[in-house]
């Protein structure tokens, strides 16, 4: 017998219908590619579910009964530590979709201040259904900001002329599984920071996500050189590169 194929389509229409009539159920609404019109046949589904606070569990409940209605749930993952109060996560894998076609589906108390709607940071996400148009898209902070980045480009660079030799500590000692992880973590991922700073201010704590979009080529392009390390001499080569260029960086104003 053949498996039902499922589509995004397929899933969003399931969940409006079961989440809508739901009266602690205000917003459900979509982030991620479809927010940067970036969608292709590799995105997940990024959906946000504002409910009353004390209704969070009966949420998921719904939407996995909800789920479970159109296809079987192959796996389910729950996030258990996150870093804002009032948001709980859980990704599913259903029978019959994509394997890319994973449902990231966050559950927000309403009284929580994060909505993960300024545009600035998240784009402009897709609202499903918006009930007397409770939730509204946020303006960002740009004080805020422009405080973060002030404090963040010292720190960053304090953390590298701290931290950077434990990378060449671990090449003269041999052992290059992990001076190769060192470098991508404290080296490269120094330097990812500050291109953030530099060129994507709004997504500086974004690390790599969305990079490709973000910077000029020819740095996407230097960038990507250095992240392939094809060998020992050349994972040392690229190590001092790396260190030079992000020296270079912190040096100019």
């Amino acid at each position: 017998m053949n498996e039902k194929k499922v589509t995004r389509n397929n899933v969003i229409e399931t969940l409006v219908h079961a989440l809508k009539p739901l009266d602690y159920a205000h917003a459900l609404y979509e982030g991620g590619a479809i927010a940067f019109n970036r969608l292709d046949e590799w995105s997940d589904v990024d959906l946000y579910l504002v409910v009353d606070d004390d209704r969070v569990d009966e949420a998921f409940l719904v939407t996995e009964k909800a789920l479970k209605t159109l296809t079987p749930i192959k796996q389910k993952y729950e996030v258990k530590q996150l870093p804002w109060p009032g948001v709980s996560q859980v990704f599913y894998k259903l029978v019959g979709a994509s394997e890319y076609l994973l449902i990231d589906f966050a559950v927000l108390k309403l009284s929580t201040p994060e909505r993960f709607l300024e545009p600035e940071i998240h784009g402009e996400a897709v609202f499903y259904f918006n009930k007397r148009d409770r939730i509204k898209v946020a303006s960002l902070d740009n004080d805020r900001l422009r405080k973060t980045l002030q404090e963040k480009l010292p720190r960053l660079g304090d953390r590298f002329a701290m931290f950077n030799i434990f990378v060449q500590k671990e090449i003269n000692r041999g052992n290059y599984v992990e001076a190769l992880s060192l470098y991508h973590s404290l080296t490269l991922g120094s330097i990812a920071d500050a291109l953030r700073i530099r060129y994507s201010p709004f997504h500086h704590d974004f690390k790599t996500r969305y990079i490709q979009y973000e910077l000029p080529k020819e740095i996407i392009k230097r960038l990507e050189n250095l992240y392939f390390v094809r060998d020992r001499e050349d994972l040392e080569k690229k190590y001092g590169e790396a260190t030079e260029w992000l020296k270079e960086m912190m040096a100019k104003p």
